[in-house]
């Protein structure tokens, strides 16, 4: 895709926005943090140079075009809580992957389906986006209840994917259609 223009997204309680340098400690304590960091397909961060190196390289995708990925922060008090993306865009057939990760103090909260849902909308009416799609550990049980929540379907389970510190990990791997989406947020 070409070089996207910068977004900011609004909900009721959240803003949606490219990520700058004032967040490296936000987003350092978001992707260091074991139980955020249990189910990914890359180990946690271990040192803040990561997280500088990690926003360079969102900044660079966005730039690219290749991908999307907005911090969510809390309108009440501008606190970053997590990010959202959208990637692995396939133009031809109008599709991409969504990911998230929300800081471990406020799971629970129903703030990534907030978010998420202002993702998707982006998604399919901004972009014109026919398909997403998700890849999450089988394992864990809260990311796929955000999906099915949203409207994804599990669509298939590929064994032993991926090897993160060692350990093998399976995927389970959702699909929602534009149509469905419509379906069900459209009325």
């Amino acid at each position: 895709m070409p070089a996207l223009e910068p977004v900011t997204l609004t909900t009721p309680r959240l803003i949606l926005r490219p990520l700058a340098e004032a967040d490296v400690p936000a987003i350092f304590a978001i992707f260091s943090h074991p139980e955020v960091m249990r189910y990914w397909s890359y180990p946690a961060l271990t040192d803040i140079m990561q997280a500088q190196e990690m926003l360079q390289r969102i900044q660079a995708s966005y730039r690219e075009g290749s991908a999307v990925r907005l911090g969510i922060e809390r309108r009440t008090d501008g606190v970053l809580l997590g990010t959202c993306a959208l990637f692995s865009f396939h133009e031809v057939s109008r599709r991409a992957e969504i990911g998230y990760a929300l800081g471990r103090p406020y799971w629970g909260a129903g703030y990534m389906h907030e978010a998420l849902t202002a993702l998707i909308g982006y998604a399919f009416t901004m972009l014109d986006l026919h398909r997403l799609e998700a890849d999450i550990d089988p394992r864990n049980t809260g990311s796929a209840r955000t999906l099915e929540r949203l409207g994804f379907q599990k669509e298939g389970h590929l064994r032993e994917r991926w090897i993160v510190n060692g350990e093998l990990s399976d995927t389970a791997w959702y699909g929602l259609l534009r149509r469905e989406w419509r379906q069900e947020w459209q009325g």
